[in-house]
């Protein structure tokens, strides 16, 4: 995220909690321009407490496929970048599990096939991947994403990713764990 657009003076409305100078700032994040709460030290030295919190990835998610990911949330502000990102992140995915021959059309099928995938989620893996065609291909026709279409491409994505890589991590972790009691 880059650096927050103060929309309120946070030093101006500051409070005193406990041991310390604590105060809360609203902030506009400048990619995205939602809104952030964040709660600091008076010195500003350092930040206690945002909401939302911090977008983070599982390091249980291979390196490009987090990096897209990061990034497609980075530029949910510009959404047609952002839904391509993504879309390349689901594209990654399949990769790293051994899909690579053809398109990500036939790859996402055969995920399906293979069930790597359920029907559900390759049909929202389709449509993920036309939304974004729309966009790579400059269809004239399609009109352009909103910041709402971006953020439900990456959900997906988001969601991908923990079905294949996040869970299965929780869970060799889980059995790992309760052979060791």
């Amino acid at each position: 995220m880059t650096e927050p657009q103060a929309l309120i003076d946070a030093r101006a409305g500051s409070r005193y909690w406990g041991v310390g100078q604590i105060y809360w700032g609203v902030y506009a994040c400048t990619v995205c321009t939602r809104v952030i709460l964040a709660m600091a030290r008076m010195d500003g030295s350092e930040m206690l407490e945002c909401l939302p919190s911090a977008f983070s990835v599982s390091e249980h998610i291979p390196d490009r496929t987090r990096e897209y990911l990061k990034q497609a949330q980075e530029s949910l502000g510009q959404p047609v970048a952002s839904l391509v990102v993504s879309a390349s992140a689901v594209d990654a995915m399949l990769k790293a599990k051994g899909l690579r021959e053809g398109s990500l059309y036939s790859r996402v099928d055969q995920a399906a096939k293979e069930h790597l995938l359920a029907e559900d989620m390759a049909r929202w893996a389709h449509q993920v991947r036309l939304d974004a065609n729309a966009q790579r291909h400059a269809d004239e026709n399609a009109p352009l994403p909103t910041p709402d279409d971006a953020k439900r491409c990456l959900d997906f994505a988001l969601a991908l990713a923990e079905v294949l890589f996040v869970l299965p991590a929780r869970v060799t972790r889980g059995i790992t764990e309760t052979q060791k009691s």
